[in-house]
């Protein structure tokens, strides 16, 4: 359970204080901040309330986006953020398609370059990049890097991936390409996926064991890789996001229990 981290999105609707203190008191040892809501807070006030409160940071998310004009300056800020916050990783979701576009390959030459420019970057501030492939149905609009072995491939050595089961649970090759991964894992997500999605497929994600995500190859194989970071509960659903987080929390970590804790040794 020491491992266990909440990812701020899973109660989005609370402010990064209260988020805080939700982990505080369920005994949670790690968090995973969102840009926006650092900002919100103020980026020394965050740095200094984690700190006081004996969280660690898992991921700062996000960076990415590189089919956006401001990519380089914005990721920039993100690395600087990250390097602030002490954060283990900062998450990257590589965009989708630029405007007007139907070139994927070209969008995915376009992903290698700008990782390739961040990471020299992101070395002199002692940042951990991550690049998180996300499944097939946002390649158009949120990420055209679709598998792990896609992330691996566009990727300096130096740039780990995110290992999200949500996206990647449906992969034949997710096991094998874990494998491959092994210490490039610098991020480990878990949600399960609703069947039948949502109008809002963004929303899809579920508690872990109300969907058909199963669990145990995916834990195992990365925990036979070698992964030993936090392991982080990130959940993009309106009923969750509607409901007491003082019930999310304990649901969380009963259901983290149950399905995935048992799964990792290290």
């Amino acid at each position: 359970m020491s491992r266990l981290s909440l990812n701020q999105w899973t109660i989005r609707p609370r402010s990064l204080a209260e988020a805080v203190d939700g982990c505080v008191r369920h005994d949670i040892a790690s968090i995973g901040l969102w840009r926006d809501h650092v900002a919100a807070h103020g980026l020394t006030e965050t740095a200094a309330l984690v700190r006081s409160s004996g969280l660690r940071v898992s991921s700062l998310c996000r960076g990415g986006f590189f089919n956006r004009p401001d990519w380089l300056e914005d990721n920039r800020r993100a690395i600087e953020e990250a390097a602030e916050l002490e954060a283990a990783c900062l998450v990257l979701v590589p965009g989708g398609l630029p405007a007007g576009s139907k070139d994927l390959s070209a969008a995915r030459s376009h992903v290698a370059a700008a990782l390739a420019t961040l990471a020299p970057y992101a070395s002199e501030h002692g940042v951990r990049l991550a690049v998180e492939p996300m499944h097939p149905m946002y390649c158009a609009d949120r990420s055209v890097i679709s598998t792990l072995a896609q992330a691996l491939e566009v990727a300096p050595p130096s740039v780990g991936v995110v290992v999200d089961c949500f996206h990647v649970w449906w992969d034949p090759d997710a096991l094998s390409q874990i494998t491959r991964a092994g210490d490039r894992i610098a991020s480990f997500q878990l949600s399960d996926f609703l069947n039948p999605l949502p109008a809002d497929v963004l929303l899809g994600r579920a508690m872990m064991g109300d969907g058909v995500i199963d669990f145990a190859p995916l834990c195992a194989a990365v925990d036979a890789a070698g992964y030993t970071g936090d392991v982080e509960v990130e959940i993009f659903n309106a009923d969750v996001w509607a409901a007491d987080p003082d019930e999310v929390l304990p649901l969380m970590k009963e259901r983290y229990a149950s399905l995935v804790e048992r799964r990792i040794t290290r």
